[in-house]
């Protein structure tokens, strides 16, 4: 299941596993550079992605992705040369990629001004603030905060979400108010809100207009890969290889 989000006007999607060449546990459109058999898969789905925006696989930007807040801009497309987790453009026909499997991807963009930005917002990116610098280097370009739209794309939902009080106390030592986020489960267990956090952090960033997709990456087996899920049912590669989806967008002159 794929899904586009209503306030973005650029060219964009969250896409889900189906569609891709990709066999056996992890079949689908499966665009982990570790999770696929082999790289003529991972070109070919790459392929399929840049085909649904009428464009070619040259044109992806792709980092290697991490728990960072780094976030560049992007002048020319390049794949897995740069590593952080956030990317801004302001060049038309560079499809900005995120790979998740329960992270949450953030599409952002300033149409006006022709500005687009991708996160990669895992719980440490989030929390240390790439969605932020992802933001002020879509100012630092030339958008206007008020002019800036943003969209929260699948991710692991609250439900399915369990955490320990490690991971409580790192929330709610940097900011008391984090504690919101969490439902206590027992013995010290926490289920966190990822796609609410990410929203949160947006709209107190000053942007207005955020959508979110609501769909649970973990629970949906036959729609999303989840990285939690693999490794519940042991799929993690010796290599540490799993499968990812993409999220993507891109902007036209």
């Amino acid at each position: 299941m794929s899904w586009t989000a209503p306030n973005l006007q650029n060219q964009h999607c969250f896409f889900g596993r189906k569609g891709g060449v990709s066999k056996g546990e992890f079949a689908g459109l499966n665009v982990s550079p570790k999770g696929c058999a082999d790289e003529k898969e991972l070109a070919q789905n790459l392929s399929l992605v840049a085909k649904f925006f009428d464009l070619e696989k040259k044109n992806l930007a792709l980092l290697n992705q991490g728990v960072s807040a780094e976030v560049f801009y992007i002048e020319q497309p390049s794949r897995f040369e740069l590593t952080g987790d956030g990317m801004v453009t302001d060049k038309p026909n560079i499809i900005l990629g995120l790979r998740t499997a329960d992270c949450a991807p953030i599409l952002l963009e300033d149409k006006q001004n022709n500005i687009i930005g991708a996160a990669h917002a895992g719980w440490r990116g989030a929390l240390g603030g790439v969605i932020e610098n992802t933001i002020d280097l879509m100012i630092k370009k030339g958008a206007d905060l008020q002019n800036i739209t943003a969209a929260v794309g699948p991710c692991i939902a609250q439900k399915s979400y369990e955490v320990d009080d490690v991971f409580y106390q790192t929330f709610t030592a940097k900011d008391k108010n984090y504690e919101k986020y969490f439902a206590y489960k027992k013995n010290k267990h926490f289920q966190f809100d990822l796609e609410c956090f990410c929203i949160d952090k947006l709209k107190s960033y000053g942007v207005k207009n955020v959508e979110a997709s609501g769909c649970d990456t973990y629970a949906n087996e036959d729609e999303y890969y989840s990285f939690r899920r693999f490794t519940h049912k042991g799929m993690v590669k010796s290599n540490g290889g799993f499968a990812a989806q993409m999220s993507a967008i891109v902007m036209r002159k």
